[in-house]
């Protein structure tokens, strides 16, 4: 973005912004407590922020949408809670501070870090954020500072600007907790958000009262069956020793287990001559796959030659101790999941080269073959799998191209030590029938794309896709036993045997590749936990009912919320190290980040109540006296409407309980959550289920609508630091001011697509703002000077009068509808142009009371997202209270023909300009012709050029052909008001009479046609035009001559015109004919009441056209053209002279009414039949 080249503006903007802030904050503007009587309410959330750092431009879009969401509700007269706590539990903040503690131990203080290792991390640091981020933050604002780990945690520090004496302190995780959330809540108040700040709190057991709470909520999930203990599957850090949930990752959000039919192929060779390997236990190549289905068509096992493998010791139950060969990346996996006897230890027999295992024969399970060999395959991947691969080449294409590549290279065989009989006597087996493929798809793909190795991966990939959804959703087994059922019927019971006859095991693995934030690659564990038994029948099924009563606002969104339901459970909910609330009957147990984070928005209607305001840790009592100890899970009961009566015992005094009751129950449910898209998979659902589990009677508590946004781009990339593509939300706020940054934000997008924060309409907002200050101070000291009545601008008063309750309305629909981009288009950047089109309409003469309201208005529909600002214009209006205590405008019904009417004349202004734009283009002489011009100034051949007049032809029918031309098509509009494709539309035309001449206009016109159906419906192929062309045009004529610049203009019915226009012109569609050139008309009748005067002419226009646009003229002395008669002069040079009254036949010859006139570029007229140009004309009546 260019530089700017001054700050005043955005300076005045801050200062006002501060000003609203500091008059906010004394007036306790947004403190708000529950009603005694019925009055509607709003609650609105945003999932509180991970304590690890200052916010970005990514969570301050986010949140945006409650803020614009309250300011709006608040219009509506409702009381509004918008209150946002501060998250810490977890690993993060820990793992961050037990990081530098290390880095001052093995580097000092300040921290001497290797220089070539600093180096390289400084260059790392720029690409981090400025602490590792945590899972509400979303996906994509959170790439960036994964693309690269920076090297040390202090350079993290450094790199937002701290100190080494004041990073020396976040070595303690309890400096974390008292240093951002106050950093976060400045923040935000700079921002202007509606926050109730004496609801703030943080998370943890640092927190007695918030602790308290989330004990209550643990015990009765428990009592209530939703909490089990087991062993579980789960992503899993051997580094910290626990389960690594989304918020404990550095990278692989949303990642799970992925289980695996890791297959056993028996070693038939002896591998005694490899060290290590001298044993009598059982030997097998294991390869994990996720088509046990196909295992009847292995002929095969590949092996990479240069991956190192390791052989190590399982004892699976009901196998007995067994040797197996994978990578030692897969060999970790599994010891984590009971293959080993020691959780997590595996015994390296020996290490293997792949090379070493060429031709190697094996009993490979379920396949009709004998013998299988390891054969080489040189794309297999260290990370993925075991590093084995079966081989099933009549459903595998990769397989087929590498075995018809082994068969073909006879020296890539020897290479690898292999006999002709270990490759080539093997063909594929045909397993499974796909309908249009055959019994040997992958042979089919490989032939059909004419693959010419398995170096081919782009095509082997397109043939991959399309066989393995084929095979699962159509192919039919051929083998004994299962011959002539569906793949996807017996996938599971094909597994189950191989499991049952000991030839498989089950294995897990992330489906893709898990960090830590303690750079660990995680595996998959099976684990002792307790966990949330998400998708139980039951309790999913209320959920399901919860969710469909919730609004979404678009069905994406609550079809990935139904998708969710279908995979989801399990949710393992606690881990053993971090910071949070301990599990309140296991306490060697922490609950983990997400589970304590699902229905905390019901602490904040009571938190205010309890905490001592800005006492964000709980330290300090609040109003009530309340100590952590008196909320007993009993009391929570109550306060929460889990009871109806008060607990006998509780020590707090029942009018306390019955205020902290009465809190919860009017503020809840909550009216809107707000989030990221990437949190529906996990957080909001987890929200929703949570809501049932505890209100589980109570419909009425479970939450009432979920608004889920895209991530957010900058300048259409994503955030990046070390792209300088990065904004903080202070960053943004010093750039582009609160209301400028704001603005920029609700333009940035509505959907769950990507939005994107442009800089430089930033910049354009912030100057908007500024301007609209200045124009309503010039109209408050010039509104004496307005006029006051509507007289001689009825017309355009009425039509801004309209437009503005029009706006209005649309704009409350988008805010209704969470539509903030739109609300920002209709409520301000339209009801501008309204303004500016009713300025122009009354050429400056504004009438002063819809002036006046229209700035009311203005400031009111604007204020949930420029609230500085139209506060400050409230204050200017001399408004008494707070424009955050004031009313949604109250509109009147709007006239819909006058907006028709208004938007015809702008359409066809607009097209008027671009007509007369196109005139003084085309009219220029050319350099040659224009040396040979008479001698003149520039200004007089320019002003001869110019437009002067302009007559605009105005047709109430269509031309015939195409008015049948449109009778038909109205035929052809089927049900949904569409009309068919063009074969279908020239097929039914052939039937209508087009004119030859016309007939290579018809499929312009029809296109023409169809392009207005699809914007404006059924109404573009009406006939006649809903508006009063001719009235509207001749008000607004005036309008019309100034804003073309010309010296008159009149208003014509088509029906007189030359069949040229009669063409051109038709309803909706006014032609505009303009003319540079006029005619001196001398009339030299005496006492007659009529004069000499200047006429224009246009090109091609008849001698009776002209005769019926003069009888207009004279309205009130001629009744019809046929009382004219037009005369030119017999010698040219006669025309200086006025003709004998008494003679005014003497040296004049009649011009007929069908003569034409010829108006050149240079705006010299001729008429046909006469020789010479002509200036002058005599007219008699």
């Amino acid at each position: 973005m260019a530089a700017r080249k001054g700050t005043a503006k955005l300076d005045e903007l801050r200062v006002i912004e501060r000003d609203i802030q500091a008059k906010w904050e004394q007036e306790k503007t947004f403190e708000v407590d529950a009603s005694n009587e019925k009055s509607e309410k709003f609650l609105c959330t945003f999932p509180y922020p991970y304590m690890n750092g200052r916010l970005h431009l990514g969570h301050t879009f986010s949140l945006s949408k409650c803020e614009f969401a309250a300011g709006y509700q608040r219009l509506q007269g409702k009381k509004c809670l918008f209150p946002f706590g501060f998250h810490c539990t977890g690993m993060p903040i820990k793992a961050c501070a037990d990081k530098l503690k290390r880095e001052m131990e093995d580097f000092g203080y300040p921290p001497n870090f290797p220089k070539e290792e600093e180096a390289v991390a400084a260059e790392e640091v720029q690409s981090s954020d400025p602490v590792i981020k945590d899972k509400a933050k979303g996906k994509k604002s959170k790439a960036a500072a994964k693309q690269v780990a920076a090297k040390y945690q202090w350079q993290i520090m450094q790199s937002i600007h701290l100190s080494d004496e004041e990073i020396k302190l976040f070595a303690d995780p309890m400096h974390w907790l008292k240093y951002f959330p106050p950093h976060c809540m400045d923040d935000c108040k700079k921002m202007g958000l509606k926050v109730d700040w004496r609801r703030s709190f943080i998370t943890t057991d640092v927190n007695p009262f918030y602790d308290s709470f989330v004990r209550w909520q643990f015990i009765r999930l428990k009592e209530r069956g939703k909490i089990e203990f087991g062993k579980r599957y789960t992503i899993y850090s051997p580094k910290d020793d626990q389960p690594c949930m989304d918020h404990d990752r550095s990278s692989g959000e949303g990642v799970g287990p992925q289980e695996q039919t890791l297959v056993k192929m028996r070693v038939l060779d002896s591998l005694s001559h490899i060290e290590g390997l001298k044993t009598d236990l059982p030997i097998y190549l294991v390869a994990a796959t996720l088509r046990p289905e196909t295992m009847f068509g292995q002929t095969n096992c590949w092996v990479h030659p240069n991956i190192k493998y390791i052989a190590f010791t399982v004892n699976l139950p009901g196998c007995g101790p067994e040797v197996f060969i994978s990578t030692k990346r897969a060999a970790r996996n599994m010891s984590y999941q009971g293959f080993t006897t020691k959780n997590g230890f595996y015994d390296v027999m020996a290490t293997i080269q792949g090379s070493n295992l060429m031709g190697v024969a094996l009993k490979a399970p379920l396949t009709s073959n004998d013998k299988v060999y390891a054969l080489p395959m040189m794309t297999i991947k260290e990370d993925k799998g075991t590093g084995i691969v079966t081989s099933v080449p009549s459903d595998s294409p990769d397989d087929y191209a590498a075995l018809e590549d082994l068969k073909k290279k006879k020296d890539f065989r020897a290479k690898h030590g292999l006999k002709d009989h270990m490759v080539l006597p093997y063909e594929p087996i045909e397993i499974i029938n796909i309908p249009g493929y055959g019994p040997h798809a992958a042979v089919f793909m490989y032939n059909k794309l004419k693959i010419q190795s398995q170096n081919d991966s782009v095509k082997l990939a397109e043939a991959k896709d399309e066989v393995y959804l084929k095979g699962f959703n159509e192919g039919i087994l051929q083998v004994d036993g299962y011959k002539g059922r569906k793949v996807s019927d017996v996938k599971k019971e094909i597994q189950k045997k191989l499991y049952d006859d000991k030839l498989a095991a089950k294995y897990m693995e992330p489906e893709r590749k898990v960090m830590s934030r303690s750079g660990d690659e995680c595996v998959v564990a099976l684990c002792d936990q307790w966990y949330l038994d998400y998708g139980e029948k039951n309790w999913r099924k209320l959920t399901e009912k919860a969710l469909e009563q919730c609004e979404t606002y678009t069905s994406s969104v609550k079809e990935n919320f139904r998708s969710t339901l279908d995979w989801l459970h399990e949710h393992a909910c606690s881990r053993s190290y971090g910071l949070g609330t301990k599990m309140p009957w296991d306490t060697q147990y922490l609950i983990e980040s997400l589970s304590d984070s699902t229905i905390y928005n019901a602490y904040y209607t009571v938190c205010h109540l309890l905490q001592a305001k800005g006492n964000f840790n709980g330290s300090e009592m609040g109003p009530f006296c309340i100590t952590p100890e008196q909320l007993t899970p009993e009391v929570w009961d109550y306060i929460f409407c889990q009871t109806s009566t008060p607990p006998k015992h509780a020590q707090i005094h029942i009018e306390k309980l019955a205020k902290l009751r009465q809190e919860f129950e009017f503020w809840y449910p909550v009216d809107l959550r707000a989030s990221g898209k990437d949190l529906v998979p996990n957080h909001l659902t987890y929200y929703l289920y949570n809501h049932v589990a505890m209100w589980p009677d109570n419909p009425s508590k479970w939450p009432k609508s979920i608004r889920a946004n895209g991530h957010l781009l900058l300048n259409g990339q994503k955030m990046s630091k070390s792209e300088g593509n990065f904004l903080t939300m202070t960053d943004a706020i010093e750039k582009f001011s609160a209301d400028g940054m704001r603005m920029s934000l609700a333009d940035a997008g509505d959907t769950v697509e990507d939005a994107n924060f442009v800089e430089t309409m930033a910049d354009a907002g912030l100057l908007r703002l500024h301007n609209l200050i200045e124009w309503v101070k010039e109209v408050l000291s010039s509104k004496e000077e307005m006029r006051i009545d509507s007289s001689g601008h009825k017309f355009a008063d009425d039509c801004f009068t309209s437009e503005m309750n029009h706006k209005v309305n649309m704009t409350k629909d988008y805010y209704e509808k969470m539509m903030f981009k739109e609300a920002l288009r209709t409520g301000f950047f339209e009801f501008q142009a309204a303004k500016d089109k009713y300025r122009e309409l009354t050429q400056g003469q504004m009438r002063q009371d819809l002036i006046m309201q229209f700035i009311e208005w203005q400031t009111l529909i604007l204020s949930p997202i420029c609230p500085h600002v139209c506060e400050h214009i409230w204050q200017l209006l001399g408004k008494e209270s707070s424009i955050m205590r004031a009313s949604w405008p109250v509109t009147a019904p709007y006239n819909a023909s006058l907006l028709k009417d208004i938007d015809y004349l702008m359409d066809s202004c607009h097209e008027f300009r671009l007509r007369s734009k196109q005139f003084m283009t085309v009219s220029k002489p050319a350099k040659s012709q224009a040396k040979s011009q008479a001698k003149g100034s520039k200004e007089e051949a320019a002003k001869k050029l110019k437009p002067r007049h302009a007559i605009i032809w105005v047709a109430k029918n269509f031309p015939p052909w195409q008015d049948r031309v449109l009778h038909k098509l109205h035929e052809l509009l089927d049900d949904a008001n569409t009309l068919p494709d063009n074969r279908t539309i020239v097929t039914a035309l052939k039937d209508v009479d087009i004119p030859s001449k016309h007939k290579k206009k018809l499929m312009p016109f029809v296109a023409l046609l169809k392009e207005n159906v699809e914007r404006d419906g059924p109404s573009a192929l009406n006939t006649t035009s809903e508006v009063d062309e001719m009235e509207v045009l001749s008000l607004c004529k005036e309008y019309i001559k100034k804003t073309l610049d010309l010296e008159d203009v009149e208003i014509c019915d088509s029906s007189n015109a030359v069949d040229s226009i009669k063409d051109d012109c038709r309803p909706n569609k006014p032609f505009m004919v303009l003319t540079a050139a006029s005619l001196n008309l001398a009339n030299p009748q005496p006492c007659n009441g009529v004069f000499g005067f200047d006429f224009p002419i246009f090109n091609n226009e008849t001698a009776g056209v002209v005769k019926a646009r003069i009888a207009g003229q004279l309205q009130n002395v001629v009744k019809d053209k046929s009382d004219i008669q037009l005369r030119t002069y017999e010698c040219p040079q006669d025309q200086r002279r006025m003709p004998k009254p008494d003679n005014l036949q003497s040296g004049l010859v009649d011009v007929s009414d069908d003569c034409v006139f010829a108006v050149s570029p240079t705006s010299e007229i001729c008429i046909s039949g006469f020789n010479e140009p002509v200036t002058k004309l005599v007219y008699v009546v």
